[in-house]
């Protein structure tokens, strides 16, 4: 299975970066490729834009990325309780591309911030909205209070239960 996974933010010390990375390296004979957003910065999106620029070369390499995978992980990180800008911009330019961004591809969706919800709002936003834009929703995981969760200089999550539910998820994609 080629997996294709990333964290939802930009930021260089990404917490959802971490759990993704660590999460679609346990999905045991996977093919995994972890993207960084950061790889795909575009101008923010108007129509305006869209106009004068087209469908951008990056929008279009971000889609092939996804028709290329069997499966994805999203870990998205929560600003203000929504998505990040970069995900956000990123995601407007690929749905004028193609309005079914995820392509029936089967996805987990994560997310983990320092607080005591774990990005629940924007995980909320995003499993709800995935079937709209072609995503096949298998599970989801709220991973709350990362720093007392994960073991950062290991890169792995030490609490148990947590580790069981991500298991849990990742194996609806086998």
């Amino acid at each position: 299975m080629k997996l294709l996974a990333f964290a939802a933010s930009s930021s260089k010390k990404s917490v959802n970066k971490q759990l993704v990375t660590y999460a679609a390296n346990l999905l045991a004979g996977a093919e995994v490729e972890v993207l960084d957003l950061n790889d795909y910065e575009l101008p923010l999106f108007s129509v305006d834009k869209e106009a004068d620029l087209g469908k951008p070369a990056l929008a279009q390499a971000f889609l092939d990325k996804i028709a290329a995978s069997d499966a994805i992980l999203i870990s998205f990180a929560e600003h203000n309780g929504s998505y990040s800008a970069a995900y956000k911009n990123l995601f407007d330019w690929c749905s004028r591309a193609n309005g079914k961004v995820f392509q029936g591809k089967p996805m987990v969706m994560l997310s983990t911030s320092p607080g005591a919800r774990g990005g629940a709002s924007v995980l909320a936003a995003a499993t709800g909205s995935a079937p709209f834009f072609g995503g096949q929703l298998k599970a989801s995981l709220s991973v709350p209070t990362f720093y007392e969760n994960f073991d950062v200089e290991k890169q792995e999550l030490k609490n148990e239960e947590l580790k069981a539910k991500l298991l849990a998820a990742l194996a609806t994609l086998a």
